[in-house]
């Protein structure tokens, strides 16, 4: 395994991270334990989670699965987004910082986490309260590091001079959306980290599986899909059809060189020297294994001018697509007639 640095951090990380996304869930927790033992096998140091996922149960199974050797695992989880019907069950203020990482921290059957991500942005909420409560978890030993996901250019800057501010060390790692149909973290979620850097820790390198190539752009999905069982997301982001018939010229591409779409879209991903670590979020044993491929495969120049050509750098796929779960916020009308 060839490790790289997280950043400017110390920390060594395996390239492609462990997601969990579907563990406790549509993953059984057996299947769950043997795809994290297998990944320890293979040299996979990172793992991520987050308190969302199927409610809690996704923390609570990688718990259970690590517990003979949490110390060799960067281990990974997150808060920000609703997880109850109280209105303070959710978001960044301090007092649900402290709860949730408690909570989270009693499911892992952890005394620490290594990196804690603020998990979205959330506008209305004072983000220095927010850095100033990790700052104290910091101080406590409950976190090692912390880090932003879903973060815009402008708001991992505030992040960083919070920090600044507060005492400690800068946030490690950003978690952007970044797969070869969605390029806009190209713009300034990229070149953000960097100048700062904060390693990337990237998500979705596939788009949900669209880029398996495995959706016919012209045909119902198949049944035991996540576009055939009608995923909120996936239908609200990835199934548009432009990145449909992208990913079938991928499919032929990849094919020719003896690869799969998969192989070559997270191929892809990890060919950008700004990107430390790729999340990977298998439901299957056999997707884990498919994932291994990609880290054997160099991309060419042909490769990069083909994908050049499909999707403009710095863009989606679709022109003028934005994901309506991370909304645009730099029109306030003064009223509406």
């Amino acid at each position: 395994m060839k490790y790289r640095n997280l950043g400017k951090s110390g920390l060594k990380v395996s390239p492609l991270v462990l997601g969990t996304m579907m563990f406790g869930g549509q993953t059984n927790e057996a299947e769950s334990h043997r795809i994290i033992a297998d990944a320890k096998d293979r040299g996979i140091n990172f793992i991520d989670t987050a308190d969302i996922y199927n409610n809690g149960e996704s923390e609570a199974v990688v718990g259970r699965a690590i517990a003979s050797n949490r110390d060799d695992w960067i281990l990974a989880t997150k808060l920000g987004n609703v997880f109850g019907e109280g209105v303070n069950q959710r978001g960044i203020s301090r007092k649900w910082i402290f709860q949730a990482v408690e909570a989270s921290l009693k499911r892992l059957g952890t005394d620490y986490l290594d990196i804690l991500y603020l998990h979205r942005e959330i506008p209305d909420a004072p983000l220095e309260e927010a850095i100033r409560a990790l700052a104290d978890l910091i101080r406590q030993g409950k976190i090692r590091y912390f880090g932003v996901s879903n973060f815009r250019g402008w708001r991992i800057a505030e992040t960083v001079r919070l920090a600044d501010q507060a005492g400690i060390d800068r946030p490690v790692a950003s978690q952007p959306l970044y797969n070869l149909v969605s390029r806009v973290a190209e713009v300034e979620q990229l070149p953000a980290a960097a100048h700062y850097g904060i390693g990337v820790v990237s998500y979705s390198p596939l788009a949900r599986g669209v880029l398996t190539g495995k959706y016919d752009p012209d045909t119902a999905p198949p049944a035991d899909s996540r576009a055939g069982r009608n995923d909120r997301r996936i239908m609200q982001t990835e199934w548009r059809r432009e990145s449909l018939l992208v990913a079938q010229r991928i499919r032929q591409h990849a094919e020719s060189k003896g690869l799969s779409a998969a192989d070559f879209s997270l191929a892809w991903v990890l060919n950008n020297q700004l990107v430390s670590s790729v999340i990977v979020g298998p439901r299957t044993f056999e997707q884990w294994q498919a994932y291994q491929r990609a880290l054997d495969y160099q991309l060419t120049t042909d490769d990069e001018a083909l994908v050049d050509e499909l999707v403009v750098t710095g863009h989606c796929s679709t022109p003028g697509y934005n994901d309506p779960g991370h909304p645009v916020i730099g029109r306030v009308p003064y009223s509406v007639a």
